[in-house]
């Protein structure tokens, strides 16, 4: 038997090529997302390693006001600390710390970074053990107007050595470069950028309090352990500082940003590959159960010769196998090669990540080999024991495997676990809890496939009406064809499904975003210029500048007002929230917050507003008083002054500046919203604010309908990033398609040949089968949208987080889809009709 089985694998291996792909690809896609993973952390381990590693010891606040992508941010000390700190045996050197924002000007103008990766400032530390980066080219900074700079920023902005540039932290100040740094081997802390001033210029512009300092970095001295200092030292701090080891606040930093942002861009991935998995596995399943149909003769010679059926069964297993581990070793090897696009993607789309040499870990690349023998043994092996239950006498009649009549076992089972899924997605829509929609949503899923043959036939035969009117006879032999075996059809579409569900699920919760946030903007934005810096997608960005701005803009005439919005993170009764800053006297002119209790108008040092939704699940009533902890570690009172209704714009805390000013880093605002005067020529003010905004780094000026806009395009932007990620999912649903199509053919030979025979041309006969191809994609497209958009509306509609507020679905994307579905399954037909094509008619109608 392993003889036959060998021979049985090398004569039919043609067939198996579309399996091998089927499994190439979706193992190239799991283990191309495992180790650009892997590498990912790898490169942030190093890269807060070399940021604090050689530190021996940090002092920092116990606060922690906010968490930041891979570094926690905290309340300031005080300057204070550092004669005590120094005070303490066995220091060598204590060196005050101070950190914020600070962009650079490129050559041309533009901004260097800030469009997600931090724009980083600070005073240079001369203590080489402190500092993490180091002079390659200069000098260090000696005056206050001198600044050094990565050299990373220096290739972006084209920056050299003594040239003068903008620095905005965020007042404007001219700088000269006077050194070029590098971090480790490096051109900086990944895609971020840094500037280093003096201490001075430190104090003067990267905070309102020169008193306050980010930190203190210790140096040991020799012989003494970093975890022994960091004790000594916090046995005199007050309680509310902390000192630590640099080694454990790189591991903190790493922890941090690997179960945030890198866990979610990891797990994303993968989310991705295991669909691409998935789809494999329908493709390889139903190669397997053509094949296995089509050697229904051979089973039943070997059974006849004595074979059992557990020999069969066996035999199948083999040759799956030898499919899965040569698919999965080809996969692994090409997914070296797409780990290295995964990333030129990310980059492209302006999520920049850490560069660095691939990692490999045994532990990825067991998990991907594994996953993929297992999935193709799995699909493999399936149809093998259906095709094995057949008797010997029967198979040699050339009985059908797969029976053309579907059970009504199978429709009950399938209704059944479609309406448990759509219970459960309706029921997190009522509330029931959103760990419902991913329950329903996999119901769902698995009741659709179960469905598809029943639902093949009566869809077929609707999708293939047009054809047939349109294409004549060989429109309704298309159509024909596809109902013929409703499990193949189905099973053959069932893969494009999947793929297709995933993207209009998407598409829906992405319209439904930006349906939110343009009623948001509607609902309360009434300023009739908007100036910004944009982030991802065009959307507000961490950048910001100074308030001078906005006083600079209120004096420009024909504007009525100027606002300028800041804010950052404060722990309010112990807990995290983001914080709005606006000036209350103003802030009537630009936004409709649909006032419900108390004015805004009053608010001041010691009072707050609140969204509705905060007060009413607090139990707060105008009156009430909260305790905010600010960035600096200050605490008071506040009192609850006001309550709001629309919070898209100022989110759920506001403050007046005379109550967050004096406890800021930093004064950023980060939008100035203007309202004009009636009867100004809008197009004149905006060309005067364009240009007055140029000397503050030329951030966009926007009307309102522009800013509408620009605000839900990061919605776009990461959907064209899941639609690429999703793009080999598709891609191998197609090559299922065609697969199946190419083995039917082999199958139909005499059926083709007696076409052929008795008038059918060969461009007909292309034509038949490329008709049947777009009846198959257009089945499993279509099954896709109706299952996507429904799972999508649940999803919206479950969603807590109050970031969606409207669901909302394109029916002109859906038709695009659709059409896209059709002309892909017209690609995927090219080939197997041309092999119908060139069929040899004798040799075809001879044919058993």
């Amino acid at each position: 038997m392993l003889g036959i089985c060998v021979k049985s694998v090398w004569s039919h291996k043609r067939r198996l090529v579309g399996a091998v792909l089927a499994v190439v690809f979706g193992v190239a896609f799991l283990s191309g997302t495992l180790l650009l993973g892997d590498t990912l952390s790898a490169n942030f381990d190093s890269l807060f390693t070399q940021a604090n590693g050689s530190t021996d010891v940090v002092v920092r606040s116990a606060t922690k006001v906010s968490d930041a992508q891979g570094q926690s941010n905290r309340a300031t000390v005080d300057a204070s600390l550092i004669d005590q700190v120094q005070r303490v045996d066995g220091v060598a050197a204590v060196v005050p710390y101070i950190e914020g924002y600070g962009q650079l000007l490129g050559r041309n103008g533009d901004r260097i970074g800030g469009a997600g990766p931090p724009t980083r400032a600070a005073n240079w530390v001369d203590v080489a053990s402190l500092n993490p980066y180091h002079l390659v080219e200069g000098r260090a900074p000696a005056a206050d107007d001198e600044v050094v700079i990565n050299r990373g920023a220096a290739k972006t902005g084209n920056l050299q050595l003594g040239e003068t540039t903008t620095l905005f932290t965020p007042q404007a100040m001219q700088v000269r470069i006077v050194g070029i740094t590098a971090f480790g081997s490096a051109d900086g802390f990944g895609p971020s950028t840094f500037t280093g001033l003096t201490l001075d210029a430190a104090q003067q512009h990267l905070t309102v309090n020169p008193d306050r300092l980010t930190e203190l970095r210790v140096e040991a001295e020799p012989g003494v352990p970093p975890e022994e200092l960091a004790s000594r030292i916090s046995s005199v701090l007050p309680s509310n500082v902390q000192a630590i080891t640099g080694t454990q606040l790189a591991a903190e930093n790493f922890a941090q940003i690997d179960s945030g942002f890198l866990g979610v861009v990891r797990n994303g991935l993968v989310a991705f590959a295991v669909i691409a998995l998935l789809v494999a596995a329908f493709s390889i399943f139903n190669t397997f159960s053509i094949l296995v149909t089509q050697r229904s003769r051979e089973a039943a010679l070997l059974r006849a010769l004595g074979a059992t059926r557990r020999q069969i069964i066996t035999t199948s297993a083999v040759e799956t196998l030898t499919v899965g581990v040569v698919g999965s070793a080809a996969g692994w090897v090409a997914g070296v090669g797409l780990a290295g696009l995964l990333k030129a993607v990310f980059d492209s789309f302006g999520f920049a990540l850490p560069a660095g040499g691939l990692v490999f870990k045994p532990a990825s690349t067991v998990l991907a080999l594994v996953a993929g023998v297992v999935a193709t043994v799995v699909a493999g092996v399936v149809p093998s024991v259906r095709g094995s239950r057949i008797p010997p006498v029967a198979a040699l009649r050339d009985l059908e495997v797969e029976p053309p009549v579907v059970t009504r076992r199978r429709t009950l089972i399938g209704v059944a676990i479609v309406g448990l899924g759509a219970a459960a997605v309706i029921g997190a829509v009522a509330g029931a809890g959103g760990g419902l929609v991913a329950l329903g949503a996999v119901a769902c899923l698995i009741g659709a496939v179960v469905l598809g043959p029943v639902a093949a036939r009566p869809a077929t035969v609707v999708l293939g009406r047009p054809i047939a009117l349109a294409r004549g006879l060989t429109g309704d032999l298309a159509r024909q064809n596809a109902m013929r075996h409703p499990r193949r059809t189905a099973a053959t579409a069932s893969a494009l499904m999947v793929g297709v569900s995933v993207v209009a699920l998407f598409t829906v919760f992405g319209d439904s975003l930006k349906a939110s946030a343009a009623k948001g903007i509607d609902d309360t934005l009434t300023a009739d210029v908007i100036v910004d810096t944009p982030g991802y997608g065009g959307q507000t960005g961490a950048s910001g500048f100074g308030p001078e701005l906005a006083r600079a803009i209120a004096a420009v005439p024909g504007v009525h007002s100027a606002t300028g919005v800041r804010g950052g993170n404060a722990l309010i009764d112990g807990s995290t929230h983001a914080i709005t800053v606006a000036d209350p006297a103003t802030l009537d002119d630009v936004l409709d917050l649909d006032v419900t209790h108390g004015d805004i108008s009053a608010l001041d040092a010691s009072t707050i507003a609140v969204s509705d939704d905060t007060a009413d699940a607090n139990d707060w009533q105008p009156g009430s008083t909260v305790t905010i902890t600010y960035p600096d570690g200050s605490t008071a009172p506040l009192t609850i002054a006001a309550a709001y209704d629309h919070r898209s714009i100022v989110g759920n805390y506001l403050l007046a500046p005379a109550a967050w000013t004096p406890h800021a880093v930093q004064a950023i605002d980060r939008q100035v919203l203007v309202k004009l005067d009636g009867g100004a020529d809008a197009t004149a003010v905006r060309s005067q604010l364009a240009d007055l905004a140029k000397a503050f780094g030329n951030p966009r000026v926007q009307t309102l309908p522009e800013y509408r806009t620009s605000a839900t395009e990061g919605v776009d932007t990461v959907l064209g990033l899941i639609y690429v990620m999703l793009a080999l999912a598709i891609l191998i649903a197609l090559m299922s398609i065609a697969n199946t199509l190419s083995l039917s053919i082999h199958e139909r030979r005499r059926e083709l040949g007696l076409l052929r025979a008795v008038g059918q041309t060969s461009r007909q006969a292309r034509s038949m089968v490329r008709w049947e191809s777009v009846i198959i994609a257009t089945f499993g497209t279509l099954g896709g949208i109706l299952l996507g958009t429904f799972l999508g509306w649940g999803l919206v509609e479950a969603s807590s987080s109050g970031t969606i507020t409207v669901f909302s679905v394109s029916p002109k994307q859906l038709v695009v889809f659709l059409v896209i579905g059709a002309l892909a399954g017209t690609l995927a037909g090219i080939r197997p009709a041309r092999r119908a094509a060139r069929l040899d008619i004798l040799a075809a109608i001879a044919s058993e």
